[in-house]
């Protein structure tokens, strides 16, 4: 009898992962509800055993790096775990990767945006290869030649892995190396030198900070050539078969984000292919990381969604005092706030990929709102990822702090989102940068808020507000803008599109200052019960 298990939540398994309706609501408004088919498809395997067992086995036994074979032979391969693969192979069976790139339609970002949200939810780490073959095919479309070479390869929905040479494979993934160990975001303090071959390719020699994926077969590299620093096409393996001069030094130990490799790598006279002008390099690569920083958006708002979908199912079966904690009023505060920061969070991140399919079909407009709404919301969203996490964590009291509830692990991916591709003060101070530069884009920004307008005081006044900062923001405000904006454009999405219930709820306490400094604080009279069941899966 001592033995015997009650009380205890069942596994949250066996359901559909999209059936998320903040989500759903805004495929359908951003051109997308074609998708909702396969969505659910890839939903309802999000949601099995078998897929969440893969998420644990990938974390649980990390990549190993193998720099050399068993006779001395220089190899440098990367070794995964099979559940990787089968996470990968979904993954790009699906076009998480590149797939809008190949079959352009309204809604196509938005449906891989979608996708990527659901499928993160099993396992974040390995979205980075995913992320960055996705974001280079934007950089590589400044030179004819190499996107004619590669662009197939990388949109194909064939995951190959291995190193062998691109042409005999059925599909690739990019990486991407910009950081050094003296620059940091300051890229332009890099020491890597491209020396010309005299035939209009380069040599490439120095080394890498960190290198993403470096299991990939190609990536983007920032090196310094005699034009200035220049973007790179550097691929792992030569068409002859040879591997191409570089060397993985070592795989880093991180916090989080332990099924991907990331590497230190070191290049000797590696051959690489200019991308776009040379001395242009950061404005060439800039293209890849406004797509991977749409991912940071993403991912953040796929793991609040994971945590707090796993809080209230624990919740709900789980009683203490004579009743279930879910019924409890101070837990169920916490939860629908928790909901709400959700919701908030996946309503920006579809209207950002709305944002960027109709800037990418030469919507100007779309292209303006995207480049300061991105920043902004780049820096809030992935904020609030780990306060996110450690409440919904919390929840689960002991229980949650043990590894086997998978909360640990979202705990430690949380703020991984917020450093990648510029922390929090590179986010903020690109956003005053694009505002500068393109004053028109604030005019752009208030008319997508203007939307609301009149439908909610509180809003209003949020937005005057925020006219006034943004009259007299410097530079040491800038954290402060992008919170401002984003949890505007927030309350202005969820005022148009949301239920009353979420919409009343953000209003009083994001942007009428009847909140605390903690989740759970929610002023009285708001209906908690319609917030939270946006959170249950049926």
């Amino acid at each position: 009898m001592t033995h015997d298990v009650f009380n205890q939540a069942p596994p949250l398994t066996g359901h559909d992962v999209s059936a998320d309706p903040a989500l759903v609501e805004g495929v359908k408004r951003e051109e997308a509800d074609w998708a909702l088919g396969e969505l659910r498809t890839l939903g309802t395997l999000a949601g099995s055993a078998k897929a969440q067992e893969w998420g644990r086995l990938a974390n649980e036994f990390p990549p190993v790096l193998r720099t050399h074979d068993r006779y001395g032979n220089r190899i440098d391969e990367v070794e995964f775990h099979p559940a990787w693969h089968e996470l990968m192979a979904v993954a790009v069976g699906h076009g998480l990767h590149a797939t809008p790139w190949a079959s352009p339609r309204p809604g196509s970002h938005v449906a891989r945006a979608a996708k990527f949200y659901v499928w993160s939810q099993v396992e974040a780490g390995h979205g980075c290869p995913i992320s960055m073959t996705y974001a280079s095919v934007a950089a590589l479309r400044h030179t004819r030649a190499l996107t004619a070479e590669w662009e197939p390869l990388l949109t194909s929905r064939n995951y190959d892995f291995g190193l062998r040479p691109a042409a005999s494979k059925r599909g690739v993934l990019a990486g991407m190396a910009m950081t050094e160990k003296q620059g940091g975001s300051d890229v332009r303090a890099n020491t890597t030198v491209a020396r010309p071959l005299g035939d209009g390719n380069f040599a490439i020699t120095g080394h890498k900070w960190f290198n993403s994926a470096p299991m990939c077969d190609v990536f983007l590299v920032l090196a310094q050539a005699p034009g200035g620093l220049s973007c790179f096409l550097l691929p792992r393996v030569l068409p002859d078969g040879s591997r191409n001069a570089m060397r993985i030094m070592r795989l880093k130990e991180k916090l989080g984000n332990r099924s991907n490799a990331s590497a230190e790598v070191e290049y000797d006279g590696a051959l690489a292919f200019l991308v776009g002008e040379e001395g242009r390099g950061v404005r060439t690569i800039i293209e890849m990381v406004n797509m991977t920083r749409l991912d940071c958006v993403i991912g953040s708002a796929s793991g609040m969604r994971y945590g707090v979908t796993q809080a209230v199912h624990h919740a709900t079966h789980r009683t203490a005092f004579g009743r279930a904690l879910a019924e409890q009023p101070l837990m169920r505060n916490v939860l629908a706030d928790l909901v709400l920061e959700s919701e908030a969070a996946t309503a920006v991140m579809v209207r950002l990929a709305g944002a960027t399919d109709k800037a990418i079909r030469g919507e100007t407009g779309e292209g303006a709102l995207r480049r300061t709404a991105l920043a902004a919301a780049k820096y809030w969203v992935c904020k609030r990822a780990p306060v996110h996490a450690a409440e919904a964590l919390e929840c689960f009291g002991g229980n949650g702090y043990v590894e086997e509830s998978q909360m640990p692990r979202l705990f430690r991916e949380s703020p991984l989102n917020g450093i990648w591709e510029g922390s929090g003060n590179v986010a903020a101070l690109d956003l005053m940068r694009a505002l500068q530069r393109e004053p028109e884009a604030i005019d752009v920004f208030l008319a997508e808020t203007a939307l609301a307008g009149g439908a909610d005081r509180r809003l209003d006044d949020a937005v005057d507000r925020l006219r006034k900062t943004l009259a007299s923001a410097g530079e040491s405000d800038a954290r402060r803008l992008a919170e401002e904006m984003t949890l505007v454009l927030q309350g202005s999405l969820l005022v148009r599109h949301a239920p009353a219930a979420v919409a009343d709820a953000f209003c009083a306490s994001r942007l009428s200052g009847e909140w605390g400094r903690a989740f759970g604080t929610l002023p009285r009279g708001l209906d908690l019960d319609t917030i939270v069941d946006r959170a249950r899966y049926a």
